[in-house]
């Protein structure tokens, strides 16, 4: 496997293990802390069912762009999408939960690792980035939890939601 893909395949693998294991470390209380101002103001549970969604999500998106389609619709609304998935998932049980988001992952790991460096050049639409490489797109999986991950850290040290910041993705050297 090309040296690339081996450190994301790496970087999955090793974020997901950590997400899993600190989601595993919250107490019961914590699943009810409202992490976020805008939208239904997710709370840590929904933002774990996010993570689940994102992971289908993105792997629909990495098999379409590696098999030489566009990737997301021009009009696709992310923000719409994730609510919409949020809601069919927040009923489930945390440990189910984590449980779809660690068997998304191993599934997205073995996609990963099914890619060819050539893969790697391909453009297509991300959601949040538009046009971009497929590599970006593949780094923004780990990147995506970790930014949560974050804000759930932050929103439990201050016992408040973080509030909302509109930031743009970054601009695309294509």
């Amino acid at each position: 496997m090309d040296k690339e893909l081996q450190n994301i395949s790496r970087r999955m693998k090793s974020e997901g293990e950590k997400t899993i294991a600190y989601f595993n470390s919250l107490p019961p209380e914590a699943w009810k802390q409202q992490v976020y101002t805008t939208g239904t103001c997710w709370n840590i549970h929904q933002v774990l069912a996010h993570f689940v969604s994102a992971e289908r999500g993105l792997m629909h998106l990495v098999r379409e762009i590696s098999s030489g389609g566009r990737g997301a619709p021009d009009d696709f609304e992310i923000d719409e999408y994730n609510e919409n998935e949020v809601s069919g998932l927040q009923e489930l049980e945390v440990s189910d939960l984590i449980e779809a988001f660690s068997s998304g992952r191993k599934e997205f790991g073995a996609l990963v690792e099914s890619l060819s460096a050539t893969d790697l050049d391909r453009l297509g639409r991300h959601p949040w980035f538009g046009e971009t490489e497929l590599r970006k797109a593949l780094k923004l999986v780990y990147r995506h939890n970790m930014i949560h991950q974050r804000d759930i850290r932050k929103a439990l040290g201050s016992g408040q939601p973080v509030p909302h910041l509109d930031i743009k993705p970054p601009a695309q050297n294509n």
